[in-house]
């Protein structure tokens, strides 16, 4: 008998699945039977909020609860067990007249692949959307059509097995994802500012300093008024990175630069820091004692016996920490993954679209031959240098737009410009695949022509369930020919493959000669 099932992620055991004692993120057996109790528990849920009316409430708990399952975002098991009885509490206020009781799991583990195929990329496309769905109230935008899908969506894994049910729902979980995202950007910009090009160090100045990670820019936002005029700099991590680009952010002069490469190098570059690290969303990796006490979390990731900061946001223990820490003697020089000291970002649709004349004219002059969307998730294991050696090989006459953390392969990369423009544009979290597909769409107009007809080649990466989400929309969208690794998921059965391959030429990445070689010709 299996202690766990768990083949969320793209680095799985096996490529099949974890069934043992941990999962490869580390999560215990408990902790992922304990994530699918919650799983089930929502939908549960789901299937009473069909019959009568959920509110706000209702709704924050299946969004905090689709989020917490999320891969390296919450390992505590009285965290789970809470946010399981959170759910009961809100089935039991909704007094529908038809009770519905836990959904079991194992009944979509041990599924028809097929079935349990489609019904993986709902639930996994689901957690995705739940956690842009999630960044976007705290800024308090919502949305009643994404809100109610999370319902039905959830709802269709308990009452719907057949593939041809199935199917339509996927489609729509991209499109709804989309929506979502568009509600996410307009939640940033209107709150910080539309995000303009900035150069960000990687050197961190001497003196106390707080690193902060995640995805939240309300958290970063709220840290930085609490700790103006304190001596304390603070550092963005991972996906924080595009955060320097949004002018009400960059504005506080004590934001400084940004620490470390990617998320899965932070068991050894938080090694002994001299300051605390606040995790705001996932990419929470098993905490080592060499930084044990220096871990905050808050909002839904947590990790047993680390210090959390509760919905009040005092962030006075963080302070506290830096310090008392106090920070490095002197100034710290640090690289990126290639050696370079400096990284950019901030290239979203608004800044983009304004010299979109520049680029057209480029590409009529034929100045820039093709684009390359280079981004995605990174990840631990191996077959990552992939994107490196690809992006690096690119021709000159090339642009290579990304987003998200796998731009840490490359992101420190000098590549030069073209028409003023460097030739790597980071545009942002991975949520900010909104602002590609804006620019993917202009581009289409200008041209006249479809996007699968640009000279755009999509190069992805995979590793958690924002990814899912964000693959779900492209292919609702329409668009063709996506290069997807390090490996496939092993979620997606051999005929929904099929049928992925049939329809929208989804390919496995090979080698970047070969791929470059099969892209320009």
């Amino acid at each position: 008998m299996k202690d766990m099932f768990c083949f969320q992620c793209e680095q799985t055991a096996g490529s099949v699945g974890c069934m043992g004692k941990a999962g490869v993120c580390g999560k215990q057996a408990s902790t992922a039977n304990l994530q699918d109790d919650l799983t089930g528990a929502m939908i549960g849920l789901a299937q009473v909020a069909e019959l009568s009316k959920p509110t706000d409430s209702t709704t924050k708990v299946m969004l905090e609860g689709l989020f917490t399952t999320i891969t390296n975002v919450n390992f505590d098991d009285e965290v789970l067990q809470k946010r399981i009885a959170d759910v009961h509490r809100e089935k039991a206020l909704l007094g529908a007249t038809v009770d519905f009781p836990d959904y079991k799991m194992w009944d979509l583990w041990d599924a028809n692949e097929d079935v349990r195929s489609l019904k993986s990329l709902i639930l996994l496309g689901l957690r995705g959307v739940a956690a842009y769905a999630y960044h976007a109230w705290m800024l308090g935008y919502k949305d009643e059509e994404v809100n109610a899908f999370f319902y039905k969506g959830l709802a269709a894994l308990a009452n719907k097995d057949k593939a041809e049910d199935l199917l339509p729902l996927v489609m729509e979980t991209g499109r709804i994802n989309f929506k979502c995202m568009e509600m996410l950007d307009k939640a940033n910009t209107e709150s910080y500012g539309t995000p303009v090009p900035t150069t960000v160090p990687l050197m961190v100045e001497k003196g106390p300093f707080i690193v902060v990670t995640g995805h939240d820019l309300k958290d970063l936002h709220t840290l930085l008024e609490q700790t103006k005029d304190k001596g304390i700099n603070i550092y963005t991590h991972g996906e924080m990175l595009p955060c320097h680009a949004y002018p009400k952010l960059k504005a506080y002069p004590h934001l400084k630069g940004n620490f470390g490469t990617a998320w899965q190098n932070q068991q050894k570059e938080f090694a002994n820091l001299p300051a605390p690290i606040l995790f705001t969303t996932n990419c929470l990796m098993p905490v080592k004692d060499s930084y044990r006490d220096r871990v905050f979390t808050t909002e839904v990731v947590a990790y047993p016996g680390m210090v959390h900061i509760d919905d009040n946001k005092d962030f006075s223990p963080v302070i506290a920490k830096a310090l008392e820490l106090g920070g490095y003697a002197e100034d710290h020089p640090m690289t990126g993954i290639n050696g370079g000291t400096h990284v950019t970002t901030g290239f979203g649709h608004g800044t983009v679209m304004s010299v979109a004349g520049t680029v057209i004219d480029a590409v009529k002059a034929g100045a820039i031959k093709h684009f390359f969307l280079v981004g995605g998730c990174d990840g631990a294991k191996p077959g990552r240098n992939y994107y490196t050696d690809f992006v690096k090989q690119t021709p000159q006459d090339t642009v290579i737009l990304t987003l998200a953390c796998g731009k840490y392969r490359f992101n420190d990369l000098d590549l030069g410009t073209i028409g003023g423009l460097p030739r790597i544009m980071d545009m942002g979290q991975c949520n900010d695949a909104y602002s590609a597909i804006k620019v993917a769409v202009a581009l289409s107009e200008a041209f006249g022509c479809s996007v699968n007809e640009l000279p755009l080649s999509m190069v992805l990466s995979w590793y958690e369930q924002k990814a899912v989400c964000i693959l779900l929309t492209l292919l609702h969208l329409g668009i063709k020919n996506i290069y997807l690794g390090p490996t496939l998921p092993a979620f997606v059965s051999p005929n929904i493959l099929k049928f992925l391959v049939e329809n929208y030429n989804v390919t496995p990445i090979s080698t970047p000669e070969a791929d470059l070689k099969k892209i320009l010709g």
